[in-house]
């Protein structure tokens, strides 16, 4: 690649994060013939995958889907041994690819970007580490994950407590043994309801402390065997063709009709056969279930018969069954006999609307209604600030010394996800204002990096410095994205796509809901129209 466009620099592009983004970032950025320099605040490869070890931790994207698409030998290579694979699985995937493409080399690892700073004469970033390393670059690239900020609600006394605390985000590397002990979990979000099964094998007694009730369809998981393996393999094109035109990055699609333009026999079939498909997926099962309230009652009432099939008092599937928001506008986690766990003598459901917690102390957990729940280990599946939390922990400064996280202060605002007005050169990879965690975030990454990668050879071979978005192309995003949202069902749901679980933040819809298929077309006619909506800055 061609830098003679450029001012003098350590490096022609900083990477930060060494997720399954940062990792394909990387891996491209190089083959474009760039000196690259990555940071990692983990000790090695994974991003969310490395830091969330706890028990029954997997992905709820099959596994044959989630994993890269670029290279055929690495497709035709690896062996998944499960339809959903678990995190050290996935772990042994991300090394197997680090390995496989020398990722390692460019990594500084274990050290955390703390500010990125816009030199407004040359166009250049100075990036700075935790570490005190400091490395200039012409591109910025922010690979930073949408969950990787974990979040701990402020309980008072918290910090008296005598026992163990643990959070499902930072889980300790050598696992944790809870053979004997009273155990709490607050929580039950995707991590706290993977957790509870396999906590509860162990524990002496299992307290869960439920906030809000979500939706979860057990994942149907099961080893894959040598033929079906094959059989995947030997479909991969057309199972990543359609993945592709997707809205949500794997090859399935929704019913062809409307909920309610079929017969309650085939639509009771339709949603069986998604029960059984597992997981996330139940909540396409029509095209309209996220658009009209009237299917969204009628998918929601199937999955309650569902449920209060499994669990055995009724008063606690009660407790299970959410009545505050539409199936599907919260994530649907994909479980491995949740509902099932409260039938054990050994554990119980605290639900926190009705009782909540008061304080804690050092023997455990006080509740609003005067009970003290003693417990030895209190572990907080209290997930995370997402979509920008990660961002907002670092001082990137643009324009005039604008720092980013105020001009985010209403909200994120970017131009397709990728790129922000007052931030030349700096791009965000799968992050808010792109499909990210509404689709499979493997294809995502390589959605975004591969237009990255046009987008800079496009810049050198027109002799650019620089790219930047417009600020009204911002705007237009911005509101694109809202109304996309608006017209659904999401905005009746207080999910961390809002920020609602985070106190103070605004309440703005950050992912785009339009699917993935259509926001790569989208990208894709950006830069056949000469990158509009971005300045192309000159020689």
């Amino acid at each position: 690649m061609n830098h003679s466009t450029t001012t003098p620099t350590d490096v022609d592009a900083v990477v930060v994060g060494a997720g399954v983004t940062g990792l394909y970032a990387v891996h491209r950025l190089r083959g474009l013939g760039l000196r690259v320099r990555g940071f990692e605040r983990g000790d090695d490869v994974g991003g969310v995958w490395y830091w969330n070890r706890y028990p029954g931790a997997r992905c709820d994207v099959e596994s044959v889907d989630y994993s890269y698409s670029f290279d055929e030998e690495l497709q035709q290579e690896w062996d998944w041994s499960e339809k959903y694979a678990t995190q050290p699985e996935i772990m042994r995937y991300l090394g197997h690819v680090a390995d496989r493409f020398d990722l390692r080399r460019s990594y500084a690892f274990g050290t955390s970007v703390v500010s990125a700073a816009l030199d407004e004469a040359t166009l250049t970033w100075t990036v700075t580490t935790d570490r005190g390393e400091t490395v200039t670059a012409r591109f910025c690239v922010f690979a930073v994950g949408c969950l990787s900020a974990t979040h701990h609600p402020s309980l008072p006394g918290a910090e008296l407590f005598a026992g163990r605390t643990l959070h499902t985000g930072a889980w300790p590397h050598e696992g944790v043994d809870f053979t004997g002990l009273r155990v709490g979990v607050i929580g039950t979000g995707s991590s706290g309801i993977q957790a509870v099964p396999l906590v509860a094998e162990q524990a002496a007694h299992l307290t869960v402390f439920q906030r809000s009730a979500n939706y979860s369809v057990p994942a149907g998981n099961r080893p894959l065997d040598g033929p079906t393996r094959a059989a995947q393999k030997a479909g991969y094109a057309e199972r990543r063709r359609l993945s592709r035109l997707s809205g949500g990055g794997s090859p399935h699609q929704a019913h062809p009709a409307g909920t309610f333009e079929v017969s309650e026999e085939e639509r009771r079939a339709a949603y069986e056969e998604r029960w059984r498909l597992g997981g996330v997926l139940y909540s396409k099962t029509f095209p309209d279930q996220l658009t009209d309230p009237a299917a969204n009652d009628a998918a929601r009432a199937f999955w309650e018969e569902k449920v209060r099939g499994m669990v055995e008092d009724p008063a606690v599937a009660d407790l299970l069954i959410p009545a505050d928001h539409p199936i599907g506008t919260k994530r649907i986690v994909t479980d491995s006999d949740y509902y099932t766990t409260f039938n054990r003598p050994d554990v119980r459901l605290v639900g926190l609307r009705e009782n909540p917690i008061e304080r804690i102390e050092s023997r455990g957990v006080v509740l609003a209604d005067g009970t003290l729940v003693e417990l030895d280990a209190l572990v907080f599946a209290t997930g995370f600030d997402a979509m920008t939390g990660a961002l907002d922990r670092i001082e990137i400064r643009g324009r005039g010394g604008r720092l980013l996280r105020d001009d985010w202060a209403a909200g994120p605002r970017t131009y397709l996800g990728l790129g922000v007005d007052g931030f030349p050169n700096l791009f965000g990879l799968t992050g808010a204002g792109s499909p990210s965690v509404m689709a499979n975030v493997v294809l995502c990454a390589e959605q975004h990096v591969d237009w990255l990668v046009e987008c800079l050879r496009h810049l050198d071979a027109h002799g650019h410095r620089a790219i930047e978005a417009r600020a009204e192309a911002v705007e237009k995003w911005v509101a694109e994205c809202r109304d996309r949202a608006a017209a659904t069902l999401f905005m009746a749901a207080d999910s961390w796509y809002l920020g609602a679980n985070i106190p103070g933040k605004p309440r703005v819809f950050m992912p785009f809901i339009g699917g993935f298929g259509v926001y790569g077309e989208i990208i894709a006619g950006v830069a056949a129209n000469g990158y509009e909506g971005f300045d192309l800055i000159g020689p």
